[in-house]
């Protein structure tokens, strides 16, 4: 009797949830067979644009992938998430992108994000080559990720000199408030990004906190809770 009702009221929340939007890029994503599970939760206030693929490689299960949402109570929660994809977005899993973030995809872009992924709130992530969390990361407030500089640059015999780069953020890695992680960049397993750090180097060693100018590890032998 318990179970059966524990299931009405996760019935009546998603149907609390639900939207016209959700309903509609579900159904256009994934088709009507999947796409009637509604495994993502889209806000009705998000900006969705782009006719990119967008990818779930994991059981489907209802509102597993939440887009828009968060309550992190320094930011309006009314803030628009933007999801602009022309590549590839491929989900691993859960995740919860908060409200106020943005997600650029271009092209040839692909950003792979792994189960149990998340942004708290307002976090950019721009994705022109190839961009991939492992499971389990945390991304804090006002964090910038970009595997391209935007604009080329060219030496006197017209090379170009700054060609993207992929990123790569292993499993259980935080990444502290205001952080900026640009192209090139290769992190470990169960790693804290310190807040406030512009990271511009990969590290090899596993359980450190890094941070500072330039970068190095500031603590060893670390471990951390969500």
């Amino acid at each position: 009797m318990m179970f059966k009702l524990l299931n009405i009221s996760k019935i009546i929340e998603y149907l609390f949830l639900l939207n016209l939007k959700t309903i509609y890029y579900n159904l256009k994503w994934f088709g009507f067979k999947k796409g009637i599970k509604l495994p993502i939760l889209i806000n009705s206030n998000c900006i969705i644009e782009g006719n990119g693929k967008i990818i779930i490689d994991a059981p489907i299960k209802p509102l597993m992938i939440k887009l828009g949402y968060g309550d992190v109570g320094i930011f309006y929660k009314n803030n628009k998430f933007i999801l602009r994809n022309y590549g590839v977005l491929k989900f691993e899993g859960t995740a919860n992108i908060g409200h106020g973030s943005k997600i650029s995809i271009d092209k040839k872009g692909k950003l792979l994000l792994g189960n149990d992924f998340m942004i708290t709130a307002e976090s950019s992530v721009v994705c022109h080559n190839e961009i991939t969390f492992k499971s389990n990361c945390l991304i804090s407030w006002e964090v910038l990720i970009m595997d391209h500089d935007l604009h080329n640059i060219f030496d006197n015999n017209k090379t170009l000199i700054n060609k993207p780069l992929p990123i790569n953020i292993g499993k259980k890695t935080w990444i502290g408030a205001r952080t900026t992680i640009l192209k090139g960049v290769n992190l470990p397993d169960n790693v804290i990004i310190a807040s406030n750090t512009l990271l511009t180097k990969s590290f090899k060693k596993m359980n450190v906190i890094i941070g500072d100018s330039p970068n190095r590890i500031l603590k060893e032998d670390i471990s951390w809770e969500r």
